[in-house]
């Protein structure tokens, strides 16, 4: 039976996952197909051209643009390092001779007769792509990289900032309302994935990236707070690229948010487990949910619950949600019942709703586009 699409995150202590891991240009591979492979290990490299300077020399040679090749001191494809004379003019009985500097430690890659300009290239930019997860390569692209299937307890945030990172998990409070303290922070912190309760500050996290804290994994942040850590409002809807020395991820939402005691449960089963991050969220079309895996590289994981391997139905009754508009925006609770008529709203559009029953034992009827699933 057809049912009608409910956006959500997973979160689920076993299931299956291949990670893609492609160069973004043609390179080289260096992991093959079966190799066991660490989230800190490089499995395929290449590298980006070098940037581009040009330097105008028929102006500083004061000679014509078609006469710059006659200038040249260095063949074409010539290595140069900074400083160093590659044209210069004949002048009169070898005096007042004008000469033309390398900005740049890179190669003269061209000249033009009609510009009069030499192109120079700095060295190429070396690019190495990380395996991001531990597992196994189960298929691999010749010249662009391989895919790493893993076994893993897996769970996805609202919202995230800062690329990929991994490190041991290590729980930062005892219960998923509590909010994290910045004067619990000390050096056995570095190189940790940090997990807290409610709510994050701008203090906690600008003192975490200063002692080389991996990442933050909590419930939710004011808008002020994320605005003074980045230094600027984000406007756009893919982030990722945020070079803060730390990468974080908001479980429920803005504002202080206890987190899901599903997720805090995982996250706690996990202490002391190596994870891998990525603060990568992608709001448009191609949804991209931040998130945090945890291989189980051959240990005996967190059970399940229903089965061995996750895998999504759609909403269903007993199905647990997240209210994601007001009036109960932030609220947790499950379906109690999924009516299969249309109910008329306030404004008198006819929708789909569903009865919430919340942790509180209360209950309420709302559309099902106000909620989303917490899968797994």
């Amino acid at each position: 039976m057809a049912h009608a699409y409910t956006p959500g995150v997973t979160v689920t202590a076993r299931t299956k996952l291949v990670r893609e891991r492609r160069l973004p240009l043609a390179g080289t591979v260096l992991a093959k197909v079966g190799d066991q492979v660490k989230a800190e290990q490089v499995v395929a490299r290449t590298e980006l051209p070098g940037n581009v300077q040009t330097v105008n020399v028929a102006n500083i040679l004061s000679v014509l643009p078609e006469d710059v090749g006659s200038t040249l001191t260095k063949p074409v494809g010539s290595p140069l390092n900074e400083g160093e004379v590659f044209a210069m003019s004949k002048g009169f009985f070898g005096l007042f001779t004008s000469k033309c500097k390398s900005p740049i430690n890179g190669t003269l890659e061209s000249i033009s007769n009609i510009t009069g300009q030499a192109i120079l290239r700095e060295p190429p930019i070396p690019v190495e792509v990380h395996a991001y997860v531990d597992g196994k390569v189960i298929e691999a692209m010749e010249r662009e990289g391989v895919k790493v299937e893993t076994e893993c307890s897996f769970l996805q945030g609202i919202f995230g900032i800062g690329g990929e990172t991994w490190g041991e998990i290590k729980l930062q409070v005892g219960k998923s309302d509590e909010p994290l303290d910045v004067n619990s922070l000390d050096a056995g912190c570095a190189g940790k994935i940090l997990v807290g309760g409610s709510r994050v500050d701008n203090a906690f996290l600008e003192k975490a990236a200063s002692l080389g804290v991996r990442g933050v994994v909590v419930g939710g942040i004011d808008d002020k707070d994320l605005r003074q850590f980045l230094g600027y409002d984000l406007g756009v809807a893919i982030t990722g690229s945020e070079e803060k020395g730390i990468s974080l991820i908001i479980t429920e939402g803005f504002g202080g948010m206890r987190m899901a005691e599903k997720t805090f449960s995982l996250l706690r089963s996990l202490e002391g487990r190596k994870a891998s991050m990525s603060g990568v969220t992608q709001i448009r079309a191609g949804v991209m949910r931040p998130e945090v895996i945890v291989s189980m590289d051959g240990r005996t994981g967190p059970s399940a619950g229903k089965g061995s391997i996750f895998s999504s139905s759609g909403l269903e009754v007993g199905s647990a949600i997240r209210v994601i508009r007001e009036p109960h925006f932030g609220r947790l609770g499950r379906v109690a019942d999924l009516p299969p008529e249309l109910r008329m709203l306030e404004t008198e559009a006819k929708v789909r709703v569903l009865e919430v029953e919340f942790e509180d034992g209360t209950k309420a009827v709302m559309p099902r586009a106000n909620v989303e699933m917490i899968e797994g």
